[in-house]
């Protein structure tokens, strides 16, 4: 929806004062805002003009008004097309080297929740349509052969093959030669079985060792679906009246909030639409892909580290969310994270 330049003002008043107060706004504390220079029964008309178009509402007779969800998306899409703050007090935290990257998304998730003021969650990379970048066969011992798979990322798996024999360097050189040549920069879907069969036939006596490390490589290739998920500051809930005056309503939000698995859903779909947003996804009301969060707003950043892996970090709090501060916090870290990590 399109508004026109001066109801997109009276939006933008009546949205920032009732983030800052928590108070139905009416037309006298609008026509206070010195850039608009308009008169207070100017402002009326236009405010009744919003309320018919609903994106905004009157709680009670005799109130002001406060946004309704369809007004907030307005002013998200608004603001999002706008440049983002930056927010310079989380830069020197984030070019700390962590030694690793988990425990860097724990820091994130805690400086974001203290920042903000709301809840955060941070969720570890998800890989999809890994690629074998390197494997290495070498005998541990007589009777094992330590298989160490490199794929996108720079990621390493270990897997410890049982042999019957003892390899000398020579087959473990071609059979090194032999996996390399035929499976790096292979993803789980191209390793067919009419692939898989023609390793074993030129690998021979040693086919059932080919086959064990053909079956590892595929396991450690195949797309993560369940990311870890760190989260911090759900107390912030209590912060907010209208998600903390109901006990059993705020509850239920905390539980499933702390309940890691229930947030995957948060994290799947920001991960599956991030493509049209520079990275951020906002969920206000019911677009919030959970039950118990449908009174809340959601605001996502995808973070890429480069060969397929993609994060996400998040903030949950009150439809009344500081809109603009969150995401240029949630920006500011994303293009950090992006910077640090990403491969040239």
């Amino acid at each position: 929806m399109d508004l026109p330049e001066r109801k997109m003002k009276i939006l933008r008043a009546i949205i920032r004062n009732y983030l800052e107060t928590g108070e139905p706004v009416g037309s006298r504390t609008i026509s206070k805002y010195s850039d608009l220079n308009l008169s207070s029964a100017t402002i009326r008309n236009e405010m009744s003009d919003l309320e018919e178009m609903g994106l905004i509402c009157q709680p009670h007779t005799s109130a002001g008004r406060i946004p309704t969800d369809a007004g907030y998306r307005i002013y998200v899409d608004d603001m999002l097309s706008e440049e983002r703050r930056q927010v310079n007090d989380m830069k020197e935290v984030l070019l700390k080297k962590e030694d690793k990257l988990e425990n860097l998304l724990k820091d994130v998730a805690k400086l974001l929740a203290s920042n903000t003021n709301y809840a955060s969650m941070v969720s570890t990379p998800v890989v999809k349509q890994n690629k074998i970048k390197f494997i290495q066969l070498s005998q541990i011992d007589p009777q094992n052969v330590l298989a160490v798979i490199v794929i996108e990322g720079n990621l390493v798996r270990n897997t410890m093959i049982r042999v019957d024999e003892v390899l000398d360097a020579r087959t473990l050189l071609a059979l090194n030669m032999l996996l390399n040549n035929s499976l790096c920069g292979l993803s789980v879907d191209e390793i067919n079985l009419g692939l898989i069969a023609s390793i074993k036939k030129q690998a021979g006596i040693h086919s059932e060792i080919i086959g064990d490390v053909i079956d590892s490589a595929a396991q450690a290739i195949r797309p993560d679906e369940k990311p870890r998920i760190y989260t911090s500051g759900a107390t912030n809930f209590f912060r907010y009246p209208e998600l903390a005056d109901n006990t059993n309503k705020t509850s239920l939000l905390i539980n499933d909030f702390e309940e890691k698995d229930t947030l995957g859903s948060i994290v799947h779909e920001s991960l599956e639409n991030n493509s049209d947003s520079n990275g951020i996804q906002v969920y206000i009301g019911n677009e919030v892909p959970m039950a118990s969060m449908q009174d809340c707003s959601v605001v996502t950043a995808t973070y890429d580290l480069g060969d397929n892996m993609k994060g996400t970090i998040g903030v949950v709090g009150p439809k009344r969310m500081d809109y603009d501060r969150v995401i240029g916090v949630l920006t500011q870290i994303m293009h950090q994270l992006d910077t640090m990590f990403r491969k040239e």
